[in-house]
């Protein structure tokens, strides 16, 4: 089905939140009490709040409020707004688990950066939103939270890791959250629960605080951003962290693109959903190109070499003796195969037709000081190709995933179905995603049968995805600021209504 979803006119934006509350028209412990309403009819379906903080809040929404009656709100960007913060930053009192049983007793002292920022600007912290175990996964699920659900499809994953999150802001509970991204943990949730997401760049916000899960890791690093429902919200909630968030030549005026997301091709409604997003641009006079997509796929393995590079023991620290869940025990597994091995298992691999592994096992595993060295050369060899390639150009629109919401159980076989994100992180360039449709019956079942059991997964993911939100990703160009970002998917936004269940 090609039509819309359902409009919810009746969800208020952080902007319209903020507004009302310091002009003293809405009190803020009223808009707390709709967000804990909002909670409590979806909390046991969504299963996404899981360390909720109302007493807490209700005092923080009252100081708020003391504080208009007073004529003393001052700056206060976000005054009364609820927000909800994703489990692996710091809230002073609720616990950082990272979804593992052995750190149930790990209690916040003291709030992370970030979250120090919202607070100061007027933000209310409902609580934090789960994670996947170890956020290794886009899939949102963990022994000791136990599983979040899609907020329109039951069946389905809201992605990850920031998972728990994009659910809350999906369905109303909150009209803004905090997460973070090292591979595609802002944008793929946002795109699978049909809202929009910001990572700035690593210079601008940093981490934010978050836990870092690993410290071993060299050339990247996590990077702290927002989801929301409306663009306006993410540009506010930026700003009053201290993101600029002002396109400093104004909207853009020549965006390249590309619909492809290889190694595991994109589903028809993606492809539409970008083609669709490029024609808004257009529509509005920007001048918009097609280029190749081959640079975003060897970034994707180069990054993902960067993240494989350690055999995946800084992960297994985190477990202190504990067993991981079988699909993090499953990748662990396969990052902690041995170099020497690497290349027969692959050989085999291929031969009975596992090509997508086959060549995830080649690109990806142990490396020595010398070979992640020419990691390192590797991707300044991508950031010079894409610069030239986008020469001119403000930003890219392109796909966030090769598919929409996955099934449950699904993404450690699916981890590259988030490969289009992956450019944005190995380069450090700002990037979030806009939602633009949703699938079409007739785009459910389109995928021929394969010897590959990836792109059979690819397969089963579409079937019965119909009617689920696309979003597309805009990165920005070298050079390029959060503003132009967020002008370009402001104006994809605004050009063309996808309505939300």
């Amino acid at each position: 089905m090609n039509g819309p979803l359902t409009t919810t006119s009746s969800f208020q934006s952080a902007v319209s939140i903020a507004a009302d509350v310091t002009a003293g028209r809405v009190p803020a412990r009223d808009v707390l009490a709709t967000s804990l309403q909002r909670h409590h009819a979806d909390a046991v379906r969504l299963n996404a709040l899981t360390q909720g903080r109302w007493s807490e809040a209700e005092r923080d929404a009252r100081a708020i409020d003391d504080r208009v009656a007073a004529g003393a709100i001052g700056t206060a960007p976000l005054a009364g707004v609820p927000i909800s913060v994703k489990e692996c930053f710091a809230v002073r009192g609720c616990v950082t688990t990272l979804g593992i049983p052995s750190r149930e007793a790990c209690v916040d002292t003291e709030d992370a950066v970030i979250v120090s920022r919202l607070r100061h600007a007027g933000a209310i912290v409902i609580g934090k939103a789960n994670v996947p175990q170890a956020m290794y996964l886009h899939e949102t699920s963990n022994p000791v939270w136990g599983t979040t659900r899609h907020p329109f499809d039951l069946n389905r994953s809201p992605g990850g890791s920031s998972g728990g999150d994009a659910a809350l802001v999906a369905a109303g509970v909150v009209p803004l959250a905090v997460g973070n991204d090292l591979a595609g943990s802002l944008r793929q949730p946002a795109h699978a629960c049909g809202i929009a997401s910001i990572m700035p760049r690593t210079s601008v916000l940093g981490d934010g605080g978050a836990f870092n899960t690993m410290p071993s890791l060299r050339g990247v690093r996590s990077r702290a951003g927002f989801l929301a429902r409306d663009v306006d919200d993410l540009a506010l909630a930026a700003m009053a962290v201290g993101v600029t968030t002002t396109a400093e030549a104004g909207r853009p005026r020549r965006i390249a693109w590309w619909d492809d997301a290889n190694p595991i091709p994109p589903s028809p409604a993606v492809r539409r959903g970008v083609r669709d997003a490029v024609s808004r641009l257009a529509a509005t006079g920007i001048e918009t190109v097609q280029v190749s997509a081959d640079v975003a796929t060897t970034a994707a393995w180069v990054l993902l070499g960067m993240l494989s590079a350690d055999g995946g023991d800084d992960i297994r620290r985190l477990f202190a003796g504990t067993r991981p869940m079988p699909d993090v025990a499953r990748l662990l597994a396969i990052a902690g195969v041995a170099p020497s091995v690497r290349p027969a298992m692959a050989l085999a691999l291929r031969c009975i037709g596992r090509q997508v592994e086959s060549e995830a096992i080649v690109h990806t595993g142990r490396r020595s000081s010398a070979e992640f060295d020419d990691l390192m050369k590797a991707r300044a060899e991508c950031a010079e190709r894409f610069a030239s390639i986008v020469e001119g150009c403000d930003a890219v629109v392109c796909p966030v995933s090769s598919l929409p919401a996955l099934p449950h159980g699904a993404a450690a076989r699916l981890v590259l179905a988030a490969s289009p994100c992956l450019l944005a992180n190995l380069l450090d360039l700002p990037a979030g995603a806009v939602p633009v449709t949703t699938v079409g019956r007739d785009e459910a079942r389109t995928r021929s049968w394969s010897l590959d059991p990836v792109l059979r997964a690819a397969a089963a993911a579409d079937r019965g995805s119909a009617g689920l939100p696309i979003g597309v990703q805009v990165i920005g160009c070298p050079g390029a600021t959060e503003g132009t970002v967020l002008a370009t998917m402001r104006l994809i936004a605004a050009h063309g209504v996808v309505s939300r269940p």
